[in-house]
C-alpha cells in the first residue's frame, strides 16, 4: 500500500565511466530513509535483491535515498500529513 515501483529498462546510463549494463534505485519514504543508519541497513536488503534478481555485480548497482516529508505527498486529493 505504501511502495510503489517503477522500472524502466532498456535505458542507456553509464556508471563509473562504463555503460556496462548496470542499474540505479531511487528511494523515497517518508521517515524511512532518513539516516545513515537506516539506509546501511535498507541498502544491504536491496543489493541482495537486485544482483540476484538482475544478474549485476554490487559495483554496477547505485541507490539514491530520499527522504520526504509528509505534506511533500499528495494522495486521496489531500497531503499525507492529514491521512
Amino acid at each position: 500500500q505504501r511502495v510503489n515501483v517503477t522500472v524502466r529498462s532498456g535505458l542507456p546510463m553509464v556508471l563509473s565511466g562504463s555503460a556496462e549494463p548496470c542499474a540505479q534505485l531511487l528511494v523515497s519514504s517518508i521517515g524511512v530513509v532518513g539516516s545513515a543508519e537506516q539506509n546501511q541497513r535498507h541498502s544491504a536488503r536491496f543489493f541482495d535483491v537486485l544482483t540476484a534478481q538482475l544478474g549485476l555485480g554490487p559495483e554496477r548497482i547505485v541507490i539514491r535515498f530520499y527522504p520526504l516529508e509528509p505534506w511533500q505527498i499528495g494522495k486521496n486529493r489531500t497531503v499525507m500529513t492529514f491521512l
